[in-house]
């Protein structure tokens, strides 16, 4: 599409991170049940990923399902559980079709077993694609991934395996479940909302932010490229002058 071509390629952030909000609003205000909204809420997920593998994204992280979001009422935990089995038995061959890898971060053994199958499914299946990576944080929370490192790490100086004075930023990180994934440079949240909600809480140190009114079940391609423009206009410095850049 001509708008798009004017995005500078050389500019355009390796890792994107979403948090996907807005659902259960934007259903209520069209008077129908929460849940619709995260029917909805799948096509923005399709034409999000397509568009950021296009753009030449190489990892896209979607914050799908919190450790909190188990106390949301029975009945919509159960109808979030079972869309996102049929979305993934349905979009794997969207995947592969796209060249497009599906990842996971978060405590995914505590999912139903039906979901924990067809997202191990679905890993298997894309596992040999070369392009974009898809990671969908399922059952995750920053909170919970720092204390689970805190204590994978306590284990390790018990052990002796490694010593107090040589613990730096990098041992940490790579206990993380985000390990094998670079910092995410740019973070979008969809709604209106300006917050974090305990997501990514150690990658997101130096990362650009950016807070859009627009509901996420109406996201489309062409919101992303407002943002990435968005992102392009920023001057990422790291704690430097910009002289220093």
């Amino acid at each position: 599409m001509e708008w798009m071509k004017d995005l500078d390629r050389s500019r355009i952030p390796q890792h994107l991170a979403i948090i996907m909000d807005g659902n259960g609003r934007w259903a209520k205000s069209k008077g129908k049940p929460r849940v619709f909204g995260h029917k909805k809420g799948v096509n923005a997920v399709r034409e999000v990923s397509e568009g950021s593998a296009e753009f030449g994204i190489k990892y896209l992280t979607l914050y799908a399902f919190s450790t909190e979001n188990w106390n949301r009422p029975k009945l919509e935990v159960s109808a979030l559980m079972s869309l996102l089995v049929s979305t993934i038995e349905k979009e794997v061959s969207t995947l592969m079709k796209n060249n497009i890898r599906l990842r996971t971060i978060g405590d995914i053994s505590k999912l139903p077993s039906k979901n924990y199958k067809a997202l191990l499914k679905g890993i298997e299946e894309t596992s040999h694609n070369t392009g974009m990576n898809l990671i969908l944080a399922l059952n995750y929370s920053g909170r919970w991934d720092l204390l689970n490192a805190a204590k994978l790490l306590g284990n390790q100086i018990n052990s002796g395996e490694i010593d107090v004075s040589n613990i730096n930023d990098d041992t940490f990180a790579g206990l993380l479940s985000t390990a094998a994934l670079p910092d995410p440079e740019f973070l979008i949240r969809t709604s209106g909302e300006l917050r974090l909600s305990n997501f990514l809480l150690w990658e997101l140190a130096y990362t650009e932010l950016y807070f859009t009114n627009v509901m996420w079940p109406e996201f489309t391609k062409q919101d992303l490229y407002l943002a990435l423009k968005e992102f392009q206009k920023r001057e990422r410095r790291f704690g430097k002058t910009s002289e220093q850049i």
